[in-house]
Order: structure tokens, then sequence, then C-alpha cells
């Protein structure tokens, strides 16, 4: 309680004094000795006598009034003068005894401070002047009137001032650090580009400060004590459920019983007096302790994020945001602790995509996908349209995130995903809050006169450098030649052969990997369409289509109609009813098993395709795949319970756990189904890598269904469209 309240100190250091009669002096101002010091004492301690001449220092002045902006100035320190004294005659004070000095602000090893006025009495009970929340928020201590944030005085038993310059783009960085995808963004030293990621997917994708560290960052600048990590292991069977999945998966039908080590993690954050203001308690284990650390942290993280980025939200909302992560929350403790950041924050955020994403360059084919690990150069400039003057404000020549966990700002990743290796970028997008501009900036100056235009953009300049492709893809590779992803092109053509379908539909066509390596095949396809719930992935899709199909000539392919839905496979859309073929190709295990269930419901009581190809990865293949790429050096041997082989993964099901799944779903449908799939062999254990399911509509008349459209077409292609000098 002291800690944060001056008052308070005061008051007690006061009650102490009182006892020294003997020696000290209690006036309305201040303290004094009884006795001067000796003329011995006071020569060893002229400290300033290593200032031989005057000195400026940045200081940033932080006015009381919120409508007053926050500036810079530069005070003059001298040799025959006190350090203080000029503090106290900047802030409109005669001396040194007026002026109050904080805690010290931001890091540990941080000699910055907040320097305020006194009260004029020292036994008062409160302060004159207006509050100063910005101060307060910054020192987490009330203070008053206008204030000082300074780096400058003595440091333990050294006679020389210590001073640094703090400048705005100082006290907008530490604004932004109080946020906790601040935290995030300044340990990447990427305020204009690096966001707090999703997911804590592996410790070799993670780039910046990790989580625990993030969140012990975000406790120290809100002056709350560290938090507090609870780890319990549980010894268990190899039928351990797994983070993501709801079923118990064995690795192999081996009747001895496998010990396996699992770990959760529960946090706690606690205030100073050590009141609980959040504990976050995670169902879910996990193999690695250190993973279970992790994880937890960025729930706690995420969450407070959100609190942080929406001011609006409602109790309601926070309390199921809450639930959802496993969190739960002292209200009255929290919000007396946070009382002041939604009013310290412009929540402005770029909410608009870019209304033109520019790119250039030879498109090489080396594209992302979900998953990727990229490599990206990119530069931020302010730019203001009336007079096309730029300042720039960020740069990077080589930053990696991984695409699909959210790590960078959401029109960085749409203008990265529809670039192929070696291309550039350009785009401008909306203006997010000052503070991070002022962050960035390196000159405070220009960039503040910029921002006074009302017609300003930010503009970006990306160059796609390097792409690392998932592990799931790189574990295939290893050990398959070709890869599993175009076996399972190869399979699903020679199903269209075998059945002359002329239409197909693909769910969860994703980016248009199945639609595009169709086009490279002769078949009898005439009408293709692709059904997907990301805009992102269906946008990168009618790109890559679209090229290829105006390509093609009629001679080569009998394609006479595309297009491309966003809609979720869960929901029926009567212009897919009875399709030709319908596939699925390793997409239902990015769904909860629920919905799993639901989509295959739907699928075939409603879609109807004549034939449905539904592809899911093999677990019990897993043993194999990870046995000759593991994720991590100390991983090599710990293959008796096997990671899911895409972090996006929410289960992934046995030989028998799939077989009953798709044998229930064609008897109650009146579907036949045949069992095959790709990588390895039926009768070679572990089986197929990736396992397939073939249903066949067993009646051939189709009952006509009602109009009932929900899905949004995104793009559509049709050869009558085209140009004959095109064809």
């Amino acid at each position: 309680m002291a800690e944060s309240n001056s008052l308070l100190v005061m008051s007690l250091v006061l009650r102490a004094a009182a006892k020294l009669t003997d020696s000290v002096v209690i006036s309305d101002k201040q303290l004094q000795r009884r006795n001067e010091y000796s003329l011995e004492i006071l020569s060893s301690t002229n400290n300033e006598s290593n200032l031989l001449e005057s000195i400026l220092i940045e200081v940033v002045i932080i006015p009381a009034s919120i409508g007053k902006a926050v500036e810079s100035v530069k005070l003059n320190f001298t040799a025959a003068g006190y350090y203080l004294d000029v503090i106290a005659r900047e802030l409109g004070m005669n001396e040194a005894s007026d002026v109050i000095i904080s805690r010290t602000i931001g890091k540990a090893s941080s000699e910055m401070r907040i320097y305020s006025a006194a009260p004029k009495q020292l036994l008062c009970d409160q302060f004159e002047g207006t509050l100063n929340d910005r101060a307060s928020y910054f020192a987490g201590q009330e203070i008053h009137g206008d204030a000082i944030l300074a780096s400058v005085g003595y440091t333990w038993r050294s006679t020389d001032l210590f001073h640094e310059a703090v400048s705005l783009r100082s006290y907008y960085r530490m604004l932004v650090n109080k946020i906790p995808s601040g935290a995030y963004k300044i340990s990447r030293d990427a305020i204009l580009a690096a966001n707090l990621p999703l997911a804590f997917t592996t410790k070799s994708n993670w780039r910046g400060s990790f989580p625990r560290d993030i969140l012990s960052t975000f406790c120290r600048f809100h002056y709350l004590s560290e938090p507090v990590f609870s780890t319990q292991s549980n010894s268990s069977d190899a039928s351990l459920d797994l983070p993501g999945s709801r079923k118990k998966l064995k690795v192999t039908q081996s009747s001895k019983e496998e010990k396996t080590e699992a770990f959760s993690c529960e946090v706690k954050i606690y205030s100073k007096n050590q009141e609980l203001i959040l504990q976050c308690s995670p169902q879910e284990t996990h193999r690695k302790q250190t993973d279970a650390v992790q994880i937890a942290a960025l729930k706690v993280l995420s969450w407070l994020n959100m609190f942080f980025e929406n001011p609006n939200v409602s109790s309601e909302k926070l309390n199921l945001l809450a639930e959802n992560l496993d969190i739960h929350f002292t209200p009255r403790y929290f919000f007396k602790e946070f009382a002041l950041c939604h009013s310290m924050h412009n929540n402005k955020a770029a909410e608009n995509e870019p209304s033109l994403i520019d790119i250039t360059g030879e498109n090489s084919g080396a594209t992302p996908s979900n998953g990727s690990l990229v490599c990206i150069s990119y530069s931020v400039s302010l730019f203001r349209e009336e007079d096309s003057i730029k300042e720039s404000l960020e740069s990077c020549k080589e930053f990696e995130f991984e695409i699909g966990n959210e790590a960078v700002l959401p029109y960085i990743e749409s203008a990265v995903a529809q670039m192929a290796i070696g291309q550039s970028a350009y785009f401008q997008v909306d203006l997010p809050s000052d503070e991070f501009i002022l962050a960035a900036a390196v000159d405070s100056g220009s960039a503040l006169s910029l921002l006074s235009s009302q017609r300003c953009k930010m503009e970006y300049h990306i160059t796609l450098l390097q792409v690392t492709e998932p592990l799931e893809e790189r574990m295939e590779q290893a050990q398959f030649s070709p890869p599993l992803s175009k076996q399972r092109v190869e399979f699903a053509v020679q199903q269209i052969k075998e059945s002359s379908a002329a239409s197909l539909v693909d769910f969860g066509c994703g980016s248009g990997s199945l639609l595009d390596s169709l086009l490279s095949y002769p078949t009898s396809l005439e009408k293709i369409v692709g059904v997907d719930i990301s805009l992102r992935a269906l946008t990168k899709a009618a790109k890559l289509l679209h090229t290829k199909l105006n390509k093609l000539s009629e001679s080569s392919s009998k394609i006479k109609y595309a297009v491309l839905y966003d809609g979720s496979i869960t929901k029926f859309d009567s212009q897919l009813h009875g399709f030709d073929i319908a596939t699925c190709l390793e997409v239902i295990e990015h769904m909860e098993e629920e919905e799993a269930s639901l989509f295959g419901e739907v699928v075939l009581s409603f879609f109807r395709p004549k034939i449905l190809i539904v592809s899911t990865p093999n677990y019990e293949y897993n043993v194999i795949l990870q046995g000759c790429t593991t994720e991590d050096p100390d991983e090599k041997n710990q293959t008796q319970v096997c990671k899911f082989r895409n972090h996006d993964h929410k289960f992934e099901w046995t030989r028998a756990q799939f077989e009953s799944w798709a044998a229930d779903l064609a008897a109650t449908h009146n579907y036949g189904l045949d069992f095959s799939g790709v990588g390895g062999a039926a009768d070679v254990e572990p089986g197929f890598a990736s396992q397939i399911a073939i249903f066949r509509r067993r009646e051939d008349n189709l009952t006509n269904m009602e109009s009932d459209n929900h899905y949004v077409p995104i793009w559509e292609w049709n050869r009558e469209n085209i140009p004959p000098k095109e064809q």
C-alpha cells in the first residue's frame, strides 16, 4: 500500500522522525538535522563537481491537463547548481524541496523517474492541484500537477551525476509496453508489423520474447507482483488425452500399458497487496513442462490484450472470453488495478484492409501456406496524400513469422499470403493509434507534423525473401516421393476418371491447391467449385485459378465454369446439391470433432454427391513420421506419445476411429463405403499415412431440395466471357 501512496510514505517517515527529536527538526516543508554536517562531510559529498560546464539533458513534460500534449524539452544542468533545483524551476517551483520524486519507471535497471510538486505541507492529508492521469499511470501512484519524466540523478556510491536523454519516443515506447501486445511488439522491435501470436505452436517457430517473460514484464510495468506459475505433473498411460483432442488416441495396439508424463500449469497474478487479481487454470496437458508454462501465460496475455484493446467490451463478453480461456478474475481488484488503462490508450485501429495490394515481380510458384515460417523485409512510412511527403518510421531487412498464427498485423499477413518468393508488395492502410506511430518514429517532430494532417496514411513495402514449409509438409516430404499432397491429388484424379465426373466441389478448398492441381490433368470435369471460410485463402485461390484457367485452351481443358464460395461446410447450400464428386482432403482434423461429425451428416444428407472423398491423417503413422523429423533436438527419442502433425489440428484419428466414423455415416445415409489411402500400404503396419474414405451414393434419383443459399460467391470464371484472343 505504501509503495503506491506518497502521502502514506510521508506520514510513516514523519512518525519515525518524531521519535528522533534529538537529531531531527520537523517543519511544514521538510525534515532537517538539528546539527549541521561537518565541513569534511559536506566537501566529500560535493557531487556536482564532475560537471565542469553546463550540459543539456532531454526530458519529457507531462501536463496535468489531458488536453495538452506531452512534449520534450532540454534542461540546462550546471556545476554551480543542484539538478533538482533545475527541475523545480521548470515545474514553476522555487527549489528542490518543492519536488517529490517517484519510484523508478520501466525496467528494473532504469533510473527514470517522475518529478512533480510535493504537498505544501508535509503534514497535510492530500495533494493540491489536478490529478495527472498520465503521470499517475506511469508511476503507479498518484501524481498531481504537471510532471517531468527524466533520467537524471545520483546512483549508489557515485559522485557523478547520472543522466540519459528521455525523448518522446522513449515515452511512447513505455506507454506501448504497458499493453500485452505492445510488450511483444517491443521485444521484436517491430511496433508497426508484429502482433501478439494466437498460439504457442513450437519453441522453434516462436520469435521475440516468450509469453512467460512478456507476462512478467507486463506485471512489472503495472506494479503487480511477479506472476506465480504452478506446474503439475501427471503420469498416465499412452492413451492420454492429448492437447486439442477429445478422444483417447493410442499409438499402437499393444496390450502393454505405457506410461508417459504430462504437464499442466496454473498462473496466478496478485496485486502488491497480495490480492488475487486473476488465475488461469488450463485443463489441457502437455508433454513438455515449458510448453505448459508458455501456453498458460499466452492465454492470460491474450485475454488481457483483448481487455486493453476493447474499451467498450461488456462485462458479459469479458466473462465469456475469460471462461473460454480457463480464466477466473476478481472484478473488484482487476478494475481497481487497471482503472486508467482505457483512458490512457487511444484504441483507434486500422480497421480496413488495404484498398489495393500492388504485387510486383515474377511468380516463382513458391508461396506460403498455413503454418509456413516466412521471412520478409519491410519498410513502413507515414505518407501525406496532399503533397506526397513521406516520413520513414520503421524497417527491417529480415523479419520472420509464422503464417496463420496472427503473429503480424492482418494486412501484412494478407499481402504475404498472396505473394511468391522474390515478389514485392506495396499498399496503404489507415493510421493506427498515434502512440504506436510515435513509439516507432525516430524523428518525433516530423511524425507529429505529418500526423496533424487529416489526409495521412501508412505506407508499407514488403518483399518475401524465404518460405519454410510447415512441419507437417516437411515430415511428409522427407518420407514420401512424391509428397503426400500430390499423391492425394492423383488419387482424386483417378476417382474422377473412373466416374467420368463432370462437376466437382472441394469442401475446405483453402488457397485452392487441389483445384489448381486438377487443372494440370486431363479430366472430364466441366464445373469446379471451392468452399472455404477464409477470405484470405479464397483471395489467393481466386488469383491462382484465374491466371491458370485463362491460359488453358478448350482443347486442353473441358472446364467451362468455376466459382469460389465463402461459407461454412457445415451449412447446406442448395446450389451445390447433387454434384458428381465432392472432396474434403485433410480438412476435418482442423475442425472440432463435433463439427467434423456435423459436416458428415450435412454433406451426405443434403448435398448428396454421387461420390464423396474424405482424407485425414492416420495418427498411428506419426511414430514413423516423427521418428525421421523432429521439431526440437531434445525430442528425438520421445516417440511413445506423438504430437499432432500440425498445431492447428484439433484431433487426429486412428484407423479404427476413422473407419467407425465413416461406417456410421454411410449406413445412415445409404452410401457404399470403401477405404484406401496414400503413403504406406494397407497391409503393412501402421497402414497408410493419409487414410481415405470413399462414399458412393447407392441411389441415382435425387429428391429436389428447396432453395437455401448460405454461401457468398467470391469469384466466378466463365469460359464464355473470355475474349477469343485470350483462349
